[in-house]
């Protein structure tokens, strides 16, 4: 969510900032630069190593290891470095990407042992920044954190960078919120993990029942890296139909304590990492919201606050023996603004956004201990989600009879999950199991209207238990030349009699890759995934208390993906992808007659209505993406997507478009670092339009109907057969770093929609108060509606201040 400001305000600002700026610049110093220090040890044996050759990436500063596998690089320029580290009898290893400050970065590095096959290959696999996770050699990307930090229109809120990753789109185009399309899937099939601890949503405001939301929970300057899987997915990350994030934070160093505040487009922040012993180290974010006083001033119908914290602290016993704790919490609360200036969409939006209050947390233990073959994951967490929503007709919330929706409803669950990872030469393995234990509770009062005025009344409480075995092998040849992955997964739940068996969804994978030519491989997958439905339609009641979905199923997505990839050394990566989805078991909303997923992109919550497993879908289409680095001074990531996204009822035979079905997509972002320690960067958009519902225009204005929903009802019987024009943006980015030998500054102009191009939606159906008739029997009586324009899009400045010491 962001604030339009007026561009002759922010002309003065953005002035005063590069007057500041440049001043500055005109008298930086270099001063003696900043320090990389680190240890290097054995993967396996986790001894230190002596004499390991640790070099700055793409530099010709290097330095050797002491004997007890330590180093320091010195006199280093602050920016994005990585490190490469080299031993004759190990594989070239290439670190994750870093931010280098004032307080200088630790990098610790583990080296893998060479194949005893090795020694007889002339040429050897070379570390390169476009990593390959070897169980899923396509549909898979790793997200560094300078596109997470200098992304123009993203304001590091790392939803926000995935949207231009190939096949991923966002609802109409929509910059307001995060719900994150994969290859025509819905947001409610996204899975997020946090060092190996799943988190059930990563955004503020979020909709219960699945993913979405407004803003990012995740505080960037925690995060180490990210992989992003599009299918393929690991064995040991379930529950997932179209995509799962993987996060990995950082640690903090054992040397000092550091300090870190930041003012971003709708958030101020303080950072802090450091040691409280020898061997425990802690990261720590905390994040206050002041959107509100911007939207008031402003006179925009919404006046969001929000409240986060975010720790990651880590204890080493012994070499061999680490304990990781984590934890990730948000208070959330939007009331609304009845000032808005008379705008007559502001009122619409208005007569039906309820007053939202969430509070969600997730804190964690991740226990690792390390064998001679590998380590064992013994991981717990428990996490909480609280949501309030209240809805009165007209916002008369001083008058009881006036209300509309009264929803409390709460989540808990409790994970456990042990898995073991063994490395024995060119072979891979992953074991392990898992169980869940949710508690699920809702207490719903809610007007609406079906084809009569109907109050939804109940209240309920739901307790489950969920399993799951996994299990996957992994061969990489010495030469990386071939690799072959096979996996199975068995999930059930004590939900219902039919689920209970894991063994009735066994979920097999395979993925294959060859290196056809020098710089080219061929890569195949095919997998079958299950997802089970969310809590808000597992636990959804009657007016009498009693479950009415215990007949679902689990939904169920088969993967087929074939592709090529071509590297050019380190500086060139592209990549072509055909994908198949066939999905059955869909849920269908037995009111609307539609996909339930279709209306996952609401705020507040979905699901929490009567459905049946009875619907069918597909998604298939291609990606093209290419990867392109020149040193450390220019960057370039651009994708392409043709695909289609569609359902249909079984025993039907035509197919019809999902909600997300673009068609076509097209992104790209370049960054160049310029004299001065500037960095510019720009990003451009393009999604093929959208497809939309029309609305009922009958039933939307029968007074009955609209006071129980204060919005336009859809006519789903032609349910998106009309179709929106194209959405495109254009952001840039211009950052300026400031490095001291006491404290770094950091200052970056955003400006979303440079061009200032216009998202047109269907016009608006407004009630405007006045009974047609009257005279009429209340059933029969309807308002005199009317239409308004509905468009958005404006340029959005925004400026972010940052102060390291």
């Amino acid at each position: 969510m962001f604030i339009s400001v007026k561009l002759d305000k922010m002309k003065r600002i953005f002035l005063i900032l590069l007057v500041i700026i440049t001043a500055e610049s005109i008298h930086a110093q270099t001063g003696k630069g900043y320090s990389i220090k680190g240890v290097v040890i054995d993967k396996l044996t986790r001894e230190p190593l002596t004499s390991v050759v640790v070099s700055v990436y793409n530099s010709n500063k290097y330095i050797l290891t002491d004997s007890a596998g330590r180093f320091e690089l010195k006199d280093i320029t602050g920016g994005m470095h990585r490190l490469k580290a080299s031993l004759l009898g190990y594989r070239e290893f290439l670190s994750f990407e870093f931010m280098l400050t004032v307080n200088g970065e630790v990098v610790n590095i583990e080296l893998e042992e060479e194949s005893l096959r090795l020694s007889e290959i002339t040429v050897k696999p070379k570390a390169d920044p476009f990593r390959r996770v070897k169980e899923s050699p396509l549909s898979q990307k790793s997200i560094t954190i300078q596109e997470i930090e200098r992304n123009p229109g993203a304001n590091r809120d790392i939803s926000k960078v995935i949207n231009s990753f190939p096949g991923v789109a966002t609802v109409n185009g929509d910059s307001e919120r995060n719900d994150i399309i994969v290859r025509g899937g819905a947001p409610s099939e996204n899975r997020f993990y946090l060092d190996g601890i799943e988190i059930p949503t990563i955004n503020h405001f979020s909709t219960q029942g699945s993913t979405g939301g407004v803003v990012g929970i995740i505080d960037a300057a925690l995060v180490r890296d990210a992989d992003f899987y599009a299918g393929s997915f690991p064995v040991n990350r379930g529950n997932a139909l179209s995509s799962v994030l993987d996060i990995r934070l950082k640690d903090g160093d054992l040397s000092k304590n550091s300090y870190k505040f930041t003012i971003g487009a709708y958030e101020a922040g303080l950072n802090a990492g450091g040691r409280f012993s020898d061997n425990t180290t802690y990261i720590l974010s905390a994040r206050v919201s002041y959107l509100q006083f911007l939207f008031k001033a402003l006179k925009l119908p919404l006046l969001p606050t929000f409240t986060d914290l975010q720790f990651k602290i880590k204890h080493r016993f012994d070499k061999r023996h680490e304990l990781s704790l984590i934890g990730l919490g948000a208070l959330d609360n939007m009331s609304l603004n009845e000032d808005t200036g008379g705008f007559e969409r502001n009122e619409y939006i208005l007569s039906y956004l309820p007053v939202i209050k969430q509070d969600v947390y997730t804190i964690g233990a991740v226990y690792r201990y390390y064998d001679n073959t590998g380590y064992w994951n013994f991981i717990a967490s428990n996490s909480f989600l609280r949501n309030n929503n209240t809805k009165y007709l007209n916002n008369q919330n001083n008058d009881p009879q006036m209300l509309t929706l009264k929803y409390r409803s709460s989540e808990s669950e409790l994970k456990l999950r042990v898995e073991k990872i063994i490395n024995i030469q060119e072979f891979r393995f992953v074991a392990g199991a898992g169980s869940e234990f949710p508690h699920y509770r809702n207490e719903t009062f809610q007007k609406i209207f079906v084809e009569n005025p109907v109050t939804v009344d109940y209240n309920t409480s739901l307790s489950l238990t969920k399993y799951n075995l996994f299990a996957s092998g992994n061969y990489t040849s010495a030469n990386e030349k071939v690799s072959v992955t096979f996996g199975l997964r068995a999930d059930g739940s004590d939900y219902s009699p039919q689920m209970r068996n894991p063994l009735e969804r066994i979920s097999p994978r395979l993925s294959a890759s060859y290196q056809l030519f020098k710089n080219t491989f061929i890569s195949a997958s095919a997998g079958r995934f299950y997802q089970l439905p969310a809590y808000t339609v597992l636990g959804y009641a009657d007016n009498s208390g009693e479950l009415v979905s215990r007949g679902v199923k689990y939904t169920r997505a088969d993967h087929l993906v074939a592709g090529v990839e071509y590297k050019k050394g380190s500086s060139l990566q592209i990549t072509l992808e055909g994908f198949y989805k066939k999905y059955a078991n869909i849920l269908r909303s037995l009111n609307d007659n539609i996909p339930l997923l279709s209306k996952s992109t609401v705020y507040g919550s979905s699901g929490n209505e009567a459905v049946a497993s009875d619907m069918d879908g597909k998604s298939y289409g291609a990606e093209l993406s290419a990867r392109l680095y020149i040193g450390d001074k220019f960057n370039f990531n651009g994708t392409s997507t043709l695909y289609r996204s569609l359902y249909k009822r079984y025993g039907e035979d035509g197919w019809r478009a999902q909600t997300w079905d673009n068609r076509f997509l097209l992104s790209f972002a370049a960054g160049y670092r310029l004299p001065g320690n500037f960095y510019a960067g720009i990003k451009y958009r393009f999604s093929g339009g959208s497809p939309y519902t029309p609305y009922d225009e009958d039933k939307s204005s029968l007074v009955e109907a609209w006071n129980a929903s204060g919005r336009a009802y859809y006519d789903y019987s032609i349910h998106n057969t009309g179709r929106l024009p194209a959405f495109s943006q254009l952001d840039i980015r211009i950052d300026k770093d400031i490095y001291r030998e006491r404290f770094a500054l950091k200052f970056y102009i955003d400006i979303q929609n440079a061009l200032n191009r216009e998202s047109i939606f269907p016009d608006i159906l407004l009630s405007t108060g006045t009974v047609e008739n009257p005279g009429a029997p209340a059933g029969e009586q309807r308002y005199l509606m009317k239409r308004i324009k509905n468009s958005s899009g404006t340029i959005l400045p925004t400026i972010g201040i940052s102060v390291e010491f």
